[in-house]
């Protein structure tokens, strides 16, 4: 005579099949195709808004000025310090080496490192006692950048039950070492409406 399955083994069934359902699952995708999952700032975000920022910031008059001067040499930028205001987390490193990218991809302006001089620097000084004359890179020698481009990052989130809507406003400015003269201020916005599942906890 069959018995009819225990409410332990049923119990123990329906774990099975829970857990299957929660199983990893990893899926290759695009690095170009936007993926937002939880809302927040994300690659996708880093890559748009610094592009449309420098393609701004190049379009302006500065430049032309600048190209007008005597010598006809292209202005050289520095990348400095953009500070995260926002309660996200948000890797700076990540946002600045998109800045760095498409500066130096537009083919307009001169980059010179800022983040890599210590590791640089100290290159050059072991040159000085291990490398031969006629191949050593001398200290005093680097390019003098024209321009400074500095930036913000600030957040906004604005809540109501299962939806919520995140604001990121970025602010950059492009400042000449001269004399301190802003000659190029840029804002981009980013709001994204959010909806949470019943299931989100």
């Amino acid at each position: 005579m069959r018995h009819a399955p225990s409410l332990r083994t049923s119990l123990a069934l329906l774990v099975l099949v829970a857990l299957a359902g929660c199983a990893t699952r990893v899926e290759r995708i695009d690095e170009s195709q936007p993926a937002d999952l939880s809302g927040a700032w994300n690659d996708t975000d880093s890559r748009l808004v610094s592009e449309q920022m420098i393609r701004d910031s190049l379009s302006q008059p500065w430049l032309q000025e600048f190209n007008g001067r005597p010598g006809g040499r292209r202005p050289v930028v520095v990348v400095g310090e953009v500070v995260n205001q926002s309660y996200d987390y948000i890797n700076l490193r990540t946002f600045t080496l998109d800045v760095e990218r498409a500066l130096l991809n537009s083919g307009k302006v001169s980059l010179v490192a800022r983040f890599e001089r210590p590791q640089i620097r100290n290159e050059r000084r072991d040159q000085d006692i291990n490398v031969r004359e006629d191949t050593r890179n001398a200290m005093g020698r680097e390019l003098g950048a024209d321009f400074i481009l500095t930036g913000t990052i600030n957040a906004i989130v604005d809540p109501s039950g299962r939806r919520e809507v995140r604001f990121y406003q970025v602010n950059m400015a492009l400042i000449s070492l001269a004399d301190n003269h802003k000659v190029w201020i840029g804002q981009k916005d980013i709001r994204k409406l959010v909806t949470r599942s019943w299931l989100h906890f």
